[in-house]
């Protein structure tokens, strides 16, 4: 099935929550309002016409230019990409879903981001969201176990994300 024939499915099931992505790049990709992620992961597991039964990975991207000169040029406003790789092994035909996210809930600094959890549709989704969260600091609601999976829990920020600061020590121990 053609990634067009993908969004035709989801574009009548739910109508302005998703949105053309770009369709001819090498991953084409279809854009996912953030309140309805889950739904519409749901809605492809579990239509007979698209099965997608699994879910590859999640990933999140920084779009922030941290050079202020650079910035000045940058022809994006800001914003962390949330990217689902998704396939049917069944029907042999992927798609990739972006979700496109504030770097800060309610603009304010330190407020993560927050999405619905898939985790309830599939189950490789617990841990990919847990690093998400622990590396790019976006929160997967209703997620049933959302802690640092790779740094520690005492651990400050996230270090993917473009602006992160390395701490000079750590625990007494010095980085630099």
């Amino acid at each position: 099935m053609s990634i067009e024939e993908i969004f035709q499915h989801l574009q009548e099931k739910f109508g302005e929550a998703v949105r053309p992505g770009d369709f001819t790049s090498i991953d084409p990709w279809i854009e996912v309002g953030p309140e309805a992620i889950a739904d519409v992961c749901r809605f492809l597991r579990d239509n007979p016409a698209l099965r997608f039964e699994m879910l590859h990975c999640i990933t999140a991207v920084d779009y922030l230019e941290v050079d202020e000169k650079k910035a000045a040029k940058a022809s994006f406003v800001p914003h962390l990409e949330l990217i689902y790789h998704l396939s049917s092994l069944t029907l042999r035909h992927r798609v990739t879903l972006k979700v496109m996210l504030p770097r800060w809930r309610d603009d304010h600094p330190g407020q993560l981001p927050r999405v619905p959890t898939v985790s309830n549709v599939w189950k490789t989704a617990l841990w990919h969201e847990r690093e998400v969260y622990d590396l790019s600091g976006v929160e997967f609601v209703g997620h049933p176990d959302l802690r640092r999976i790779l740094c520690p829990e005492d651990w400050v920020g996230h270090p993917l994300r473009k602006d992160y600061q390395m701490p000079i020590e750590y625990h007494g121990i010095r980085a630099r």
